[in-house]
């Protein structure tokens, strides 16, 4: 059995990391919100990912199911992290998202959520401390930081949900 790596990542959650036994790295990153990242990095580059998938919850216990129970998966389900009541979240919007083409601040995300919208990443662009009148775009990756509670509603109204 590999050695799996075990890495804080302060605000955001956990990143596990192990190589296969026919030499391919894996990684899972567990978020405070439960969201998982799975992801395949490069054998060229090991610190870049060849593939990133975003899993949901049901998508994590369906691949546990399919893989069946194992030290790694079942101690991922139960990671729960707390750092001072505080998390830190990508986002991804969606087109069907009611958020999607409108500004931060018709999407009231402060006021309704408590969580602050202090990046956007827009293809190779960063909007770092976007203004009040930037314009959620499809496609748009939101850096996303307050309660984990405030970040996981703000995540289900992007992503469409």
């Amino acid at each position: 059995m590999s050695d799996v790596q075990e890495t804080d990542l302060p605000g955001i959650g956990k990143r596990f990391d192990f190589e296969t036994s026919s030499g391919d790295r894996v990684g899972v990153i567990v978020h405070r919100t439960g969201r998982r990242d799975l992801l395949l990095y490069s054998r060229h580059d090991p610190d870049s990912c060849e593939a990133v998938l975003d899993l949901s919850e049901a998508d994590v216990l369906t691949l546990v199911e399919v893989l069946g129970g194992s030290r790694i998966t079942a101690h991922l389900t139960a990671v729960q992290q707390e750092v001072e009541g505080l998390a830190i979240d990508w986002i991804e919007v969606d087109a069907s998202s009611q958020w999607a083409g409108k500004s931060l601040a018709e999407a009231a995300v402060h006021t309704r959520t408590g969580v602050s919208v202090v990046a956007i990443m827009r293809g190779d662009e960063t909007v770092p401390a976007p203004a009040a009148d930037t314009v959620l775009r499809p496609g748009d990756r939101v850096v996303a930081v307050g309660t984990p509670r405030g970040v996981s509603q703000l995540d289900r109204e992007l992503s469409g949900v």
